[in-house]
C-alpha cells in the first residue's frame, strides 16, 4: 500500500476526481482549515466550490457524521490483521454508504448547507 500524504497536490487531484465523477453537477464541498484546503496553489475545478469551516468546529463538519456512522456500523467490535485490511474495509464501507444517496444526504445536508445551496 502506498502511503499518501494530505497535501495540496493530492487535494487538487482529489478535487479533479470528484469533479470528473460529477461533471453535470455543482459540488459544494465543506472543508476544514487544513493547509491543503486553502493553499493558493490549490486548483479548484469550475464545478466545485469549497466552503471553509471556522477553526476548531468539528460539530459543524457534516463529514464527521459520515465517519461516525462508518465507525459505528463498520468498525465496532472488529479487529484487523493489518492496516491494509482496515483500509480495504473502510473503502468497502464508504462505497456501501455512498450507494445510498438519500441516507448520505440525510446525514450531511444540514439546514445551513441547504441555505448555501439556495443562494
Amino acid at each position: 500500500m502506498a502511503t499518501e500524504k494530505m497535501n495540496t497536490e493530492n487535494m487538487t487531484r482529489f478535487l479533479a476526481q470528484v469533479s470528473e465523477a460529477h461533471m453535470r453537477e455543482f459540488i459544494v464541498m465543506v472543508v476544514d482549515g487544513a493547509s491543503s484546503h486553502k493553499c493558493k496553489d490549490l486548483v479548484i475545478p469550475e464545478n466545485v466550490s469549497l466552503v471553509l469551516l471556522p477553526p476548531y468546529s468539528p460539530e459543524l463538519n457534516p463529514a464527521e457524521q459520515i465517519w461516525n456512522v462508518l465507525r459505528r456500523n463498520y468498525f465496532a467490535n472488529r479487529l484487523f490483521g493489518s492496516l491494509d485490511a482496515a483500509t480495504a474495509h473502510a473503502e468497502s464501507g464508504l462505497a456501501e454508504m455512498a450507494a445510498n444517496k438519500s441516507a448520505v444526504r440525510q446525514l450531511t445536508n444540514w439546514p445551513w448547507i441547504g441555505a448555501i445551496l439556495k443562494t
